[in-house]
């Protein structure tokens, strides 16, 4: 069945494009079209569509103050629309605290253009906004915005930017030790194997959902270095997870959030008034500090310094690495730094980064936790992982916060 779409903008040129490139794939249906806030609340009731995408200034009703009315009328994924600028990263994260899934830059030379990179990205975005199990039954984000009429889906994809970089050296070096690095051997795992779960077998992609670890038996590692690596759904799960940390947390913490630069400077700033603990965007040389989390900054890469074990290295993005900021570059540098005193996290996101990284953290004797499928936004980095056998816990969102918040230094 074909993924119904929704599409809002007050601009003819923005509806006209957007419907051109959905109209080309078999597996999308535009189900209908809105100029104002106010139409997309009552064609997003009447059309009940699995997506729909969204501009942010529009007459009538903004399309902030309509994400919220939909969220608590029909819930539905929402793609945002959104210029690159501070302005704009401001508001798209506002709509994302709304209960939006995802945006897309509005780069009017990009679509006027007609890019291809563009069209890619918007079917990339609708195809797994149209399949995430968002707001089936039972998952968390059908208690927060609980249906009435409709049902829908959701997913958020951060694209970072892609520049190219004339000294990238150590971070294609970190890349590549993740990419050749082997499963674990078996002994280490054997070692290991009372504090792993039982999902740790490699699992096919339409097994049904591994079963939750209970948060009171998990029993939190001997760490120096807290890493976090996320994408798609990640400013909600991070922004979960972090606002219930004390401000005495006994370990520095790494984000890797796949996200433009612009919008990792913003993000980074809510997260630090929101949050007891300091955030900030990283910059080269920066501190690993107790109670202090770095941000990725995003277009770059985010590495511990192999010689300064206590200060991040921020190095310009590869252009043949995907992501930039890459989980699996920032995971495998604190495996060659802290072996196996790293709790890695891998939360919510599309596709599979992350994975590499980890297998090198386990390698090391590392710790790797993975949030469970029905409270992820997308299960796609985490499933990479737990399919992978890498996964010591599988946990729900709602428990990591307070494990962390338990957390007291030792020895």
């Amino acid at each position: 069945m074909a993924i119904k779409v929704l599409i809002v903008d007050d601009s003819g040129f923005f509806r006209h494009r957007i419907e051109e490139i959905l109209r080309e794939d078999k597996r999308v249906e535009v189900v209908g079209s809105a100029v104002n806030g106010k139409e997309a609340v009552e064609k997003a009731r009447d059309l009940r569509p699995d997506v729909i995408t969204m501009d942010v200034e529009m007459p009538q009703l903004n399309g902030i103050d309509a994400v919220r009315i939909i969220m608590r009328e029909c819930p539905t994924n929402v793609l945002m629309l959104s210029s690159l600028t501070h302005e704009g990263a401001r508001i798209t994260l506002e709509a994302m605290e709304a209960g939006a899934a995802d945006y897309l830059p509005k780069d009017i030379r990009a679509w006027m253009d007609k890019s291809q990179s563009i069209r890619q990205q918007l079917i990339e975005r609708i195809l797994a906004l149209g399949t995430s199990r968002r707001f089936r039954s039972g998952s968390v984000f059908e208690h927060r915005y609980p249906r009435s009429r409709a049902s829908g889906s959701s997913t958020m994809v951060f694209r970072p930017e892609s520049a190219p970089s004339p000294r990238a050296g150590q971070e294609r070096t970190a890349a590549a030790d993740a990419r050749r690095t082997v499963a674990p051997r078996p002994e280490r795992e054997s070692a290991r194997a009372p504090s792993q779960s039982p999902a740790l077998r490699p699992r096919a992609a339409e097994e049904k959902d591994p079963p939750t670890s209970q948060a009171s038996r998990v029993r939190f590692p001997d760490c120096r270095l807290v890493v976090i690596g996320t994408s798609t759904g990640g400013p909600a799960a991070l922004q979960q997870i972090l606002t219930q940390i004390p401000a005495e947390f006994p370990y520095p913490i790494l984000l890797v959030q796949h996200m433009p630069k612009t919008f990792t400077q913003v993000f980074a700033e809510r997260l630090n008034q929101q949050c007891k603990i300091a955030v900030k965007e990283a910059e080269d040389g920066d501190r690993l500090k107790p109670g202090t989390a770095l941000l990725a900054p995003g277009g770059l890469q985010m590495m511990v310094d192999p010689r300064q074990t206590d200060r991040v290295r921020i190095l310009e993005g590869d252009v043949k690495l995907t992501y930039k900021p890459s989980v699996d570059v920032t995971y495998a540098s604190a495996a060659r730094a802290y072996g196996s005193r790293v709790l890695a996290l891998i939360l919510t996101g599309m596709g599979a980064d992350g994975c590499d990284g980890a297998r090198l953290l386990k390698r090391e004797g590392a710790t790797v936790w993975a949030q469970n499928r029905a409270s992820c936004t997308i299960y796609g980095m985490p499933q990479a992982v737990v399919n992978a056998g890498l996964a010591d816990e599988i946990l729900d969102l709602e428990d990591i916060g307070p494990l962390l918040a338990q957390q007291r230094r030792r020895g």
